[in-house]
């Protein structure tokens, strides 16, 4: 007798799977045409049956009868498979949707930059927000908590969890975490930031001698929020009539935010009507026509234009950048960008749910910033400190002395290069 026939569950699994196999890839007569098959279409029951043989060779064998239970193993095997697509697709285990479902939003606190998840045995980071604290600690998705401050994390629920992380806006607090790549363990101190306010925190004309005789103005759009485009109209506007001749648009370390308002910002730049984002999937009801800028605006930017991104601009910020520089609009200054360019579905499956990758963004020429990220025309090498010395730059108004003093002695290196570019 076959290993997998063993249990009267192990045979559930496979007899709801093998029913279940035959509708994925193919079209149904009443509806759209699905995707194009895989290349091993038809050799799923084969898998599967590896899976069941598996399955029960852990229940069989391994000592700790307390983590054997089919629910447990099936979920961190969907937990794995989600993992292993790309960086942004995950299974959410019961607790976690839950969470999501009954307080309509995802497990994420914003002053510290982490979306956090939890199964039966631990809490999980499962995804790090660009630019954001935790990003800056090396934190990483897949990572898991071990501690909050002195407090353990087994058996504490995600909402606890939850409330203990929150805090004040420039309090700290310190977490133990184990690493998901090497399983090492190790402590961080967060700072809990200011929730942005204002999507321009930074709207000037700069007063460098290279930038005085460019009339060269500065504008750093921190997120693409609902009310960004105004904020950035408005912003524009101000500088043109003091006398701005030219642009350098900071993304730096912008996560991204809604896909409508970078289309809308996108076109301050470029004729109306023009088509620019556009998704593609494998099932054709994923794939969108491509979003028009608006059809109208009220003035005409025709000054040239550089764009500053760095290894944290992502998402909405990754396709602004590509469609201006596929459109030939703007010079894209500083490092190569995160590399997120795709959309995500949650797909409820009873108790649980799948937050799956569905399609990925593109830019005008077809290309997508999806795990690769957008190529800067002019790459300039960012140090820690220049990091470190543009986040005092952006809290200049509160700074101590000696940070003042750190700061009047630097320049900004992408700046520097975007100047010399819009100079050419």
């Amino acid at each position: 007798m076959r290993l997998y026939a063993r249990s009267m569950a192990a045979r559930m699994i496979l007899a709801i799977t093998i029913a279940f196999l035959p509708a994925f890839g193919s079209a149904r007569e009443e509806g759209p045409p699905g995707p194009a098959p895989l290349p091993d279409e038809g050799e799923g029951y084969e898998h599967v049956e590896r899976f069941i043989k598996v399955l029960e060779q852990v229940r069989a064998h391994h000592p700790d009868g307390n983590r054997l239970s089919y629910e447990r193993l099936v979920n961190h095997a969907l937990e794995g498979m989600l993992d292993s697509l790309d960086n942004f697709s995950s299974f959410y285990h019961p607790e976690t949707y839950s969470f999501i479902s009954e307080e309509k939003r995802p497990p994420t606190l914003p002053g510290l930059g982490l979306t956090l998840g939890k199964n039966s045995d631990f809490l999980s980071v499962t995804a790090v927000h660009s630019g954001s604290a935790a990003a800056r600690a090396g934190i990483a998705p897949g990572d898991r908590i071990l501690k909050i401050g002195e407090q353990d994390i087994p058996g504490l629920a995600l909402a606890t969890a939850l409330s203990r992380l929150k805090g004040r806006p420039g309090d700290t607090i310190g977490l133990s975490l184990r690493r998901k790549i090497d399983r090492k363990e190790y402590e961080v101190s967060l700072l809990r930031s200011v929730i942005r306010k204002s999507a321009v925190p930074d709207a000037m004309l700069l007063k460098s001698p290279e930038a005085t005789r460019l009339k060269a103005g500065y504008l750093h759009l921190a997120e693409f929020t609902a009310p960004s485009h105004r904020e950035v109209e408005a912003a524009l506007d101000d500088l043109e009539d003091k006398g701005l001749r030219a642009l350098l648009l900071d993304l730096r370390g912008n996560p991204g935010g809604l896909l409508n308002i970078s289309v809308a910002i996108a076109g301050e730049f470029i004729p109306p009507a023009t088509e620019v984002v556009f998704t593609q999937g494998r099932h054709p009801e994923h794939n969108s026509p491509p979003m028009k800028t608006p059809e109208r605006k009220r003035r005409k930017r025709s000054y040239p234009v550089a764009v500053l991104i760095d290894r944290d601009s992502a998402s909405a910020s990754e396709l602004v950048a590509g469609t201006l520089q596929d459109l030939k609009r703007a010079t894209i200054v500083g490092e190569t960008s995160y590399g997120k360019g795709s959309v995500q579905h949650i797909i409820p499956l009873g108790e649980t749910a799948l937050r799956l990758t569905i399609a990925t963004y593109h830019t005008p020429s077809g290309r997508t910033p999806h795990e690769v990220g957008i190529t800067p025309d002019i790459p300039v090498k960012i140090t820690d400190e220049d990091r470190s010395n543009l986040a005092l730059f952006r809290r200049r108004d509160s700074l101590t002395p000696e940070e003042e003093t750190a700061l009047e002695t630097w320049k900004d290196p992408v700046v520097v290069a975007a100047l010399e570019a819009l100079a050419k």
